[in-house]
């Protein structure tokens, strides 16, 4: 395969799982036809980014730029692009291609492709080198996995919908949660907070759970129509059997039955966090109600679309911190401590 022409960018990568992140300089395809190349203005910073910079999942290959909560503004196009102009304003997810002739494809489903390529930790079939995230000053990224931003929203507080709110409007939409319906949240962080956000969007009626007594103001700010402690046994067995779907963001350990246990029959609780050992799930919770357990990832570009438009509609975005390129390293260690409400975005101007 003869390799296309690339050119060089300013990034922030890492070049092992113990060392910083740092300026560096990357290669970018030059735009193909099919192509739009972006100037990055915000990229948002996902607990997946930390993951992979320190090769917490076993594939990361050095070097290492993560990043996929990307917005910015096209300053180039392909002879063959159909969709976008210079000027435009657009947003790239955690995918930049896939192979678009499987069923999960052809769906509209890409998430689940089997060969899906992701933003970063993936192979760039043009260059024939590693995929790299949006700690950069531009990026370059085929038509179809480009998608529009709406124009009245904040451009950094939507950054991380292109993550943290696709994976929380995905379930809430396949479970059919809106007017009528009650509806959980576990946990109240990047992803909680957003949950929050889309299923009093959709009509339902809103608990959020936690277990930091801090957060019952915020989860009531953000929407929730009730907020329970989830360490305390009586507010807990209050909700029993009553739910039509709990959404669960939490990425630690913790007890799943307990959130089983509180759903109708017939209900569903959904996974989006992801703890690093298996969670037991008792089997008698799920048996005796016809109750279901699953989990969700992301969502396809159609979806995605929709989710912004959405949220163009409605004027919903991420509670965020914005932050400088050079304070990614104290920003990581401040996600591990849940220091942050809820989302950081790097505005790389910055770089």
């Amino acid at each position: 395969m003869t390799k296309t022409i690339a050119y060089a960018t300013k990034a922030y990568a890492t070049t092992g799982p113990a060392i910083p992140l740092a300026a560096a300089t990357i290669d970018r395809r030059q735009p193909t036809a099919g192509d739009v190349q972006i100037q990055i203005q915000f990229c948002g910073v996902c607990h997946s980014d930390l993951h992979f910079a320190r090769n917490e999942w076993g594939f990361t290959q050095y070097p290492a730029v993560p990043g996929h909560e990307i917005v910015g503004r096209v300053t180039a196009v392909g002879s063959g692009v159909k969709k976008f102009k210079v000027g435009d304003t657009v947003g790239v997810g955690c995918l930049v291609d896939s192979c678009r002739t499987c069923p999960d494809c052809r769906a509209g489903l890409e998430q689940f492709c089997p060969d899906m390529v992701m933003t970063y930790g993936s192979m760039d079939k043009h260059l024939n080198a590693p995929t790299f995230g949006g700690y950069a000053q531009s990026i370059v990224v085929t038509e179809e996995f480009v998608l529009r931003m709406p124009a009245n929203l904040n451009l950094a507080a939507a950054a991380p919908l292109l993550c943290a709110g696709i994976t929380t409007y995905s379930p809430l939409k396949h479970w059919k949660v809106g007017p009528g319906t009650k509806v959980g949240i576990v946990g109240l962080g990047g992803l909680g907070h957003m949950g929050v956000k889309f299923a009093r969007a959709f009509g339902a009626h809103v608990v959020l759970f936690t277990t930091s007594l801090g957060k019952v103001a915020d989860g009531q700010r953000l929407g929730a129509h009730e907020v329970v402690f989830s360490k305390d046994e009586r507010q807990m067995a209050a909700h029993a059997n009553s739910f039509d779907f709990i959404l669960d963001a939490v990425s630690a350990q913790h007890d799943i039955n307990a959130y089983l246990n509180l759903l109708k029959r017939d209900g569903n609780l959904t996974l989006v966090g992801a703890p690093e050992k298996p969670l037991p799930v008792a089997a008698f919770p799920l048996i005796f109600k016809r109750r279901s357990f699953s989990g969700s990832l992301i969502g396809g570009l159609p979806e995605t679309q929709e989710m912004l438009d959405f949220c163009g509609k409605h004027n919903i975005t991420c509670d965020i911190e914005l932050i400088h390129m050079d304070q990614i390293n104290t920003a990581y260690e401040r996600m591990l401590k849940s220091d942050v409400k809820y989302r950081f975005v790097i505005d790389m101007a910055t770089l």
